[in-house]
């Protein structure tokens, strides 16, 4: 008797990689005390009092519990669209944005509205896993253009063009940067955005990070105020890490009307609507907590300058690249795969952080730290734990 089989695309895809790596914590027994988790990238702060307070009051409303808008609800897609017309000084409507159930669903939906089984989208070297692993399962080919570590991980443009082959269909960038942290330049962003545009394929940015961007950055990028913008460009974000309300699955896509009306298609199928007590209570909070999120906002950046010292005094490690969240960290043992680095590292130093291996095939000397889930007072403890780390 034959037994029913699996969906090859889903069958050959690895386990979810962080639940693996939780699990070396079980092996730490605290000898250099407690352990240092910077591996899943989480607020490493509380949300606002406030936002608690707006989640429990929509929670228990009746008026949430029922579907809503398939586009998401009309309070939230204003509030975000007067957001982003802010932060980049561009004609956004409310038309032009799709909330969904966090990024990694925004980044679903974009990729199934623009590419199909056998198309291809075309991602950079390192690149964030749950993008390739979304593509893979779905039929979508990768194509890979590495970045150089000399060159801060930022992405070349003319690498780019030339991986841009006929099955490709859009290409997928990730500013500031997951899983290396570094901060794509508004300049670079606009020549990658004309290769898309004389190319006729997408460009999907995700700026999920960007309410952490350094001080005085200014700009992302001009993309949303180009004419035409609406036929290269489709924006995604998330509500997570800015209100530190992960659990709740939030994000958002900014697109032109015609690509909204496509993704609209898949949400039906996929999830009918968003969480709706979740986007009530955001939309007030979008305007109420600006003050709340650029304190954040400095404090992320005092946890990149305690990281960047910190490593200087470590000896052998080096920084790959350090921007909003992430740093590209590379580690002194040559030859070793980054994962059996970075599982010794949690089992006897207490430091828990992914293998550079899982963001790509040519990362085996890099590890991620994601610096914005500790403080700068435990940031510091890296020095000794990684000085005195060997893997015997």
């Amino acid at each position: 008797m034959s037994l029913p089989r699996f969906n090859p695309f889903v069958e050959t895809l690895a386990a979810p990689p962080i639940p693996s790596v939780f699990a070396w914590t079980a092996a730490y027994d605290g000898r250099n005390g407690p352990m240092i988790d910077l591996s899943q990238a989480v607020p490493g702060y509380p949300p606002h009092p406030e936002m608690l307070r707006l989640l429990g009051e929509c929670a228990a409303s009746r008026a949430w519990t029922g579907y809503g808008p398939i586009e998401g609800e009309d309070a939230l897609r204003r509030a975000y669209a007067d957001h982003v017309r802010g932060v980049y000084d561009a004609g956004i409507a409310a038309a032009n944005i799709h909330i969904t159930a966090g990024c990694n669903q925004a980044f679903i939906c974009a990729a199934m509205a623009v590419a199909g089984a056998d198309d291809a989208v075309l991602m950079t070297d390192p690149y964030y896993f749950n993008q390739e692993t979304t593509l893979a399962m779905l039929g979508v080919r990768t194509r890979l253009a590495a970045c150089d570590p000399d060159n801060g991980f930022l992405p070349d443009v003319e690498a780019l063009a030339a991986a841009v082959t006929p099955d490709v269909r859009a290409i997928a960038l990730v500013s500031p940067n997951n899983p290396t942290g570094a901060v794509y330049p508004p300049r670079l962003l606009g020549e990658i955005y004309d290769l898309c545009a004389s190319r006729g394929i997408w460009l999907i940015l995700d700026e999920t990070y960007r309410d952490f961007l350094p001080e005085g950055a200014g700009r992302p990028h001009d993309l949303f105020g180009r004419p035409g913008w609406e036929n290269t460009l489709i924006g995604l974000y998330s509500f997570s890490k800015s209100f530190c309300i992960p659990g709740h699955r939030l994000g958002a896509i900014t697109a032109g009307t015609a690509a909204v009306e496509q993704i609209a298609k898949i949400m039906d199928n996929m999830q009918i609507c968003p969480p709706r007590a979740a986007q009530a209570a955001v939309a007030t909070a979008l305007p109420a907590l600006a003050g709340w999120r650029e304190e954040n906002r400095r404090e992320i950046a005092r946890r990149a300058i305690a990281l960047r010292e910190t490593m200087a005094a470590a000896a052998g490690w080096k920084i790959g690249a350090v921007g909003a969240y992430f740093a590209f960290i590379g580690h002194p043992f040559s030859g070793v795969a980054s994962a059996d680095v970075a599982e010794r590292l949690a089992k006897k130093a207490g430091v828990l952080c992914l293998p550079g291996s899982y963001f790509g095939p040519g990362q085996e000397g890099y590890l991620r730290f994601a610096f914005a889930n500790a403080d700068a007072d435990t940031i510091a403890l890296l020095r000794q734990r990684l000085s005195g780390f060997t893997l015997d």
